[in-house]
């Protein structure tokens, strides 16, 4: 009876030392990924870039070239909150990886949907994290961002989704040199996802007013100088809007800059 009463203590002695170890981690992450919108130092982001089919041989490379310039139109657009600051985001490419598949990106409605899609998500990341020997501790947040060669001439596909306030983003994009602008104003938009902003568009894709706006206040109102990262669109007319062409367009509205700490 003794035996059979101090092994049930030693069993339930580390389950609560795991339960304990487990809320600690959690609160280490939670402490982390609130740090970043602090802005006390700069944070580091992994790009990851996978690739699926045979895209254009000189749209990767330029791909990782540019990210550079939207580091520094990102570094532009904070400092037109935070005068004279330093450049706050780094933004480090990796890779390309081959992959077969793309990522699991329909989070589903239910708490249990949305716990499958997490599981399937962390199975997916991780494997390619192992074969591009990406040091996930080193990175703030990661977007993995997987290319695909255009199914047509006449439009590029680009899609993305993210943990709001998470680590991990995921776009996917038709890439060619043409797009290569596009497919970092996607970066940057699930990018700024993980840091805690959110959606500038409506149900039907249309930029909503007047947070959805670089510039709700110019006069005249139209066309805008630019497109407001997380409405997507380059507001021209009441009813007309285009994608960005250039990371010269992208700009950080006000209401987005306060939800990822740049101003109270």
């Amino acid at each position: 009876m003794f035996r059979r009463g101090g092994f049930y203590r030693v069993r339930v002695s580390i389950l609560l030392t795991l339960l304990a170890v487990v809320c600690l981690w959690a609160c280490y992450d939670v402490r982390a990924r609130k740090a970043r919108t602090e802005w006390a130092q700069p944070i580091r982001v992994g790009l990851v870039l996978l690739e699926r089919g045979n895209v254009e041989p000189k749209a990767l490379p330029a791909l990782i070239s540019r990210a550079v310039a939207l580091e520094e139109r990102l570094a532009e657009e904070y400092a037109r909150y935070q005068p004279g600051a330093p450049r706050m985001i780094e933004i480090v490419p990796i890779g390309p990886v081959r992959v077969e598949s793309l990522p699991p990106n329909d989070p589903g409605e239910t708490f249990f949907e949305r716990v499958v899609h997490a599981y399937r998500l962390w199975r997916y990341t991780a494997a390619v994290d192992r074969a591009a020997s990406v040091s996930t501790h080193r990175f703030d947040s990661r977007i993995y961002l997987v290319a695909e060669p255009p199914q047509s001439s006449s439009a590029s596909h680009v899609e993305g989704f993210s943990e709001e306030g998470g680590r991990i983003g995921v776009t996917h994009v038709e890439l060619d040199a043409t797009t290569v602008d596009l497919a970092l104003f996607v970066v940057a938009h699930e990018l700024l996802h993980t840091l805690g902003a959110s959606d500038k568009y409506d149900a039907t894709g249309r930029t909503r007013f007047p947070e959805g706006l670089p510039e709700p206040e110019r006069s005249p109102l139209f066309p805008q100088p630019g497109a407001e990262v997380m409405a997507r669109n380059r507001v021209i007319s009441a009813t007309d809007e285009r994608p960005p062409e250039s990371l010269s367009e992208l700009f950080v509205g006000r209401t987005t800059a306060q939800e990822i700490g740049w101003v109270d």
